[in-house]
């Protein structure tokens, strides 16, 4: 799966989660790029993109994340 199909697929889960249609994902976007993106969501973000893509993260790896780009390589490794 290219890194641009996983994120349209991420995007669509951050704007279910999160209750916004609006939110437009790139690989910088960061927790301070979006209002709703705090502690609590972060969880259900990460719980719903291992539901949906079927893999595990390890807590260093959701630690090592600075941006959305950065996610979409993990999850394009485990893929």
């Amino acid at each position: 799966m290219e890194k641009n199909q996983i994120l349209a697929e991420v995007q669509e889960i951050f704007r279910e989660v999160l209750d916004n249609e609006e939110i437009v994902l790139a690989n910088e976007t960061n927790a301070d790029d979006i209002e709703e993106w705090d502690s609590l969501t972060h969880i259900q973000l990460i719980v719903a993109i291992e539901k949906h893509f079927k893999i595990k993260f390890t807590s260093l790896e959701i630690l090592s994340w600075k941006n959305v780009g950065e996610m979409i390589d993990c999850i394009k490794s485990k893929i």
